[in-house]
């Protein structure tokens, strides 16, 4: 089981740049993969982008070429770069680990708003 805190949502214009983290703590062990998911009202939550633990990635085509994700193994963190974003972009964006054995963990979300 691991825990997962996301944090560096908010409101941004139209065009603007966020940075989404998510720190994950407790056992890693059998963990294969990380990713951001995203739930906007009415809709299912869908897949953002995922990046495994050797650094393989994989994005929604709805976000290739704007959003970058990344990893840093040391500090147990994943980053979700967010740039060119749009009002279609607003929901609640949730952090989630993979494991070999076992249920996804997910974390809390982060409300990410754009708007003008």
């Amino acid at each position: 089981q691991v825990q997962l805190v996301e944090s560096g949502g908010g409101l941004v214009q139209p065009g603007g740049s966020l940075r989404l983290s998510c720190a994950a703590s407790g056992s890693i062990f059998g963990m294969y993969a990380m990713g951001w998911y995203r739930q906007a009202p009415g809709k299912q939550r869908e897949l953002v982008a995922t990046i495994t633990t050797g650094g393989n990635t994989n994005y929604a085509d709805s976000v290739k070429g704007r959003f970058t994700i990344s990893r840093d193994n040391a500090k147990n963190t994943m980053y979700l770069q967010m740039n060119s974003l749009k009002p279609e972009d607003t929901a609640v964006y949730y952090c989630n680990a993979k494991f070999y054995y076992g249920a996804d963990n997910w974390g809390q979300g982060t409300q990410v708003t754009v708007s003008s």
